[in-house]
């Protein structure tokens, strides 16, 4: 048992270990599966250290201030900065002053 984490820790973390399917087969990677909501409010970004927001449709977790989005696998949301994704261009430097 984890110390010091309460039982629902303890009960999101079994949840999230172990997702199986009809018949007790394992689903395979990013089966779906969303993000727990009550995680959300303690997930930060780890490059910018900014909340970020859940997009249920392709189940990813967004910073829009930098434009990337990280994957949820399973329930569990990969903050591995090279595993995110660019969700749009960033905006181009200031164009230099012309005479």
């Amino acid at each position: 048992m984890l110390r010091g984490c309460g039982r629902g820790a303890v009960a999101v973390l079994r949840g999230a270990a172990g997702s199986r399917g009809a018949g007790g087969q394992e689903q395979g990677p990013g089966a779906g599966r969303p993000l727990e909501p009550s995680l959300l409010r303690f997930l930060v970004c780890p490059l910018s250290k900014r909340p970020l927001r859940y997009e249920e449709s392709t189940n990813e977790l967004i910073n829009e201030e930098l434009g990337i989005a990280y994957p949820i696998i399973d329930g569990i949301p990969n903050m591995i900065p090279e595993a995110a994704r660019t969700t749009q261009k960033r905006p181009p430097a200031e164009a230099s002053e012309q005479p």
